[in-house]
C-alpha cells in the first residue's frame, strides 16, 4: 500500500496536468493584417443617400483574457444628422480579442435604433469551450468561437492568396445567444472605384440564410483589398427597402503599405 500510493498520487497529477493542457491548447493564428492604432471609417448609403457612418479602431489594453494579452476593438455605427429624423441610430460595439489566437473574450453590445435597444454582454471561457451571458446563461461553443466584431478581425487573418474560385472559408460565430457557421465564398479578383480611389481586390459573397432579409444567398457581396492589409473596402447588400452600400471613407496606421490601390 505505500508502495502503491505514491504512484496513485503521480498517476493522478500527470492526468490533471494532461487534461489541463488539452482544454488549454488554444490557437495560433498568423496575424500580419492589422495592428494596434488601426483607424476605419465607412459611410452607409441607402442609393443616393449617405444615412450614416461606421468606424472600427483597435486599442491598446492592460486586460487579460486568462491572463493572455488582448486587443481592445471597438465599433461605432450612428445615423447622420440629417437622418436622425427618419431614423436616429446610435451603436457601439466592443470585444476583447486574443493577441495570438484572435478569439474574443469579452464582448459589449449597446444598440440603440430608433428607439429599439439591445444590451448584450459575454464572457467566454474558450478553456471550457463556454461563453455566459450577462442573463446568467451559458452556452456551449466550438474552440476557435467569434462574436460580432472579432469575426472581421478574424476574417482578415484568413490566408486568401493562391485560393481558387468557389472556395469557400467558414468559423463560427456566437450572435444572440446562438452559434452558427459563417461561411464566405471567394469569387474571384476585381478592381473597384469607391471615394478612396481604385483598389484591386478579392470579391467574396457570405453565404446568409435566406428568407428572413435576403431572397438569394448571394444578395451580399463585399470587396477586401488584395494585399496584406486585407481591408473590406466595399459591402453591397439587396435588401426589401433597396440597395443598401457601406464603403470605406478614411483609414489610418495601417500596418502594412496600402499595395492594393491602384
Amino acid at each position: 500500500m505505500k508502495r502503491f500510493y505514491p504512484r496513485f498520487l503521480a498517476l493522478g497529477m500527470l492526468l490533471v496536468l494532461l487534461s489541463s493542457s488539452s482544454k488549454e491548447s488554444f490557437p495560433v493564428v498568423e496575424n500580419d493584417a492589422f495592428g494596434i492604432g488601426e483607424k476605419l471609417r465607412y459611410r452607409l448609403s441607402y442609393g443616393i443617400i449617405d444615412a450614416g457612418e461606421v468606424t472600427l479602431y483597435l486599442k491598446w489594453t492592460d486586460r487579460k483574457g486568462h491572463g493572455r494579452p488582448l486587443y481592445h476593438a471597438i465599433g461605432k455605427g450612428y445615423s447622420i444628422n440629417s437622418f436622425d429624423h427618419v431614423f436616429k441610430v446610435d451603436d457601439t460595439y466592443e470585444t476583447y480579442l486574443d493577441q495570438r489566437s484572435i478569439m474574443p473574450w469579452f464582448f459589449k453590445r449597446r444598440v440603440d435604433e430608433g428607439g429599439y435597444k439591445i444590451s448584450q454582454d459575454y464572457t467566454f471561457h474558450h478553456q471550457n469551450e463556454t461563453v455566459v451571458t450577462n442573463k446568467g446563461k451559458t452556452f456551449q461553443i466550438p474552440m476557435g468561437t467569434q462574436d460580432m466584431i472579432s469575426a472581421f478581425y478574424f476574417a482578415r487573418t484568413l490566408q486568401f492568396k493562391g485560393a481558387s474560385k468557389g472556395k469557400t472559408f467558414s468559423f463560427p460565430v456566437f450572435m444572440d445567444n446562438e452559434i452558427f457557421q459563417l461561411k464566405i465564398k471567394y469569387l474571384g479578383d476585381q478592381v473597384i472605384t469607391t471615394d478612396k480611389g481604385k483598389f484591386k481586390c478579392h470579391k467574396f459573397v457570405p453565404l446568409v440564410q435566406t428568407g428572413r432579409y435576403f431572397k438569394d444567398e448571394e444578395d451580399v457581396v463585399f470587396w477586401v483589398t488584395a494585399d496584406d492589409n486585407k481591408l473590406p473596402v466595399l459591402v453591397k447588400a439587396k435588401l426589401p427597402v433597396g440597395t443598401v452600400r457601406l464603403h470605406i471613407v478614411g483609414y489610418t496606421n495601417l500596418r502594412n503599405k496600402m499595395d492594393a490601390k491602384r
